[in-house]
């Protein structure tokens, strides 16, 4: 029974600065482990779905420890290699107030970013798979991962297992080994059944841009993906406004070939940690849609997910369905007893 989502990316050891402090401003780091891909797996083996990670880890104790961590949190392990090398890092600062949160790379050169073509067998790892997931940040890592993540959407799509692609663009990691972003983008856009962008992510793609408010644009962004992706059918997002760091006006927008969805909006005070609150969305939605909930419903269970990611520190959205459905329906702030 194909009931499994697979989830292609780089685990990531997270090194974030205590509290609000700035890096390194004092002499301890938070040690998380996260990654774009890997959240979405967390997320949905939390919400109870068969989730598998693939990738490659170093072969060593930090990749052990983060393996172990991830199948801690439900997730299946078997889609994981190992190599010799490094695990990619990323440092986190917070912010606060006006001072925004910053997030520095260093993942070049690791065991993921030089990966091999014969670390993943996509036939057999696939053989089981409802969704692959991958989001734009694993092509972005250099020519061996940009060709991996071709070769798993194409394996995806000659098995007839639909795609979940989040654009997810960081230009920085495009530009270390100057990426030919658009192209590849474009077809892995191409070969998806749900893409998880805004207007920007699809203006790159197709190498246009769109006029208009913010939801005109996303309306005329969708039009134009819909035109130039076929296999394209749904296109989902969430739409943030900024007062501070710590206030912030969250919402999603849902498109389909026939129609379109507004989520409700939710204002969020004193945030905890903003990290992963995408990957959880994404989450919430892919968990949605299989236990076969109607649109509106499912973009609301998934904006209600992204929110209580906000109030969870670290990468990883750990809440239960349970939790986000009082969200949805407003069960109120009383301490469960």
């Amino acid at each position: 029974m194909a009931d499994t989502i697979v989830c292609f990316g780089e685990v990531l050891l997270r090194l974030s600065a205590p509290g609000r402090e700035t890096l390194l401003q004092s002499t301890s780091l938070d040690a998380r482990f996260g990654g774009a891909e890997a959240n979405v797996a967390v997320a949905l083996a939390r919400l109870g779905e068969r989730a598998r990670m693939a990738g490659v880890l170093p072969d060593n104790a930090i990749g052990r420890a983060a393996r172990d961590e991830l199948r801690r949190h439900g997730v299946d392990v078997s889609g994981l290699g190992w190599a010799d090398g490094r695990m990619g890092v990323y440092y986190l600062t917070h912010g606060a107030m006006f001072r925004p949160p910053e997030v520095l790379y260093d993942r070049a050169n690791s065991v993921f970013a030089l990966m091999q073509p014969d670390v993943v067998d996509w036939d057999a790892l696939l053989a089981d798979a409802r969704f692959l997931h991958m989001s734009g940040i694993t092509p972005a890592l250099g020519p061996n991962s940009a060709r991996e993540a071709l070769r798993a959407a194409r394996a995806a799509d000659r098995l007839g297992i639909p795609l979940s692609m989040d654009g997810n663009y960081r230009a920085k990691l495009w530009d270390a080994w100057d990426g030919d972003s658009a192209a590849i983008l474009h077809e892995l856009f191409a070969l998806a059944y749900i893409a998880f962008a805004d207007a920007r992510d699809i203006a790159l793609v197709l190498q246009r841009g769109f006029d208009g408010d913010r939801q005109d644009t996303l309306r005329a962004a969708a039009a134009a993906a819909f035109d130039a992706f076929p296999k394209l059918h749904r296109i989902a997002c969430t739409c943030r406004d900024h007062v501070s760091v710590d206030r912030q006006a969250l919402s999603a927008r849902m498109f389909t070939r026939e129609a379109d969805f507004t989520a409700r909006t939710y204002e969020l005070d004193h945030i905890v940690d903003r990290i992963g609150a995408g990957d959880a969305f994404v989450g919430g939605l892919l968990h949605a849609l299989v236990r076969g909930r109607d649109d509106a419903a499912a973009l609301e269970f998934a904006l209600a997910a992204a929110v209580l990611k906000h109030s969870v520190p670290g990468d990883f959205n750990l809440v239960d369905a349970d939790e986000i459905q009082a969200l949805v329906a407003q069960e109120g702030l009383h301490v469960r007893r």
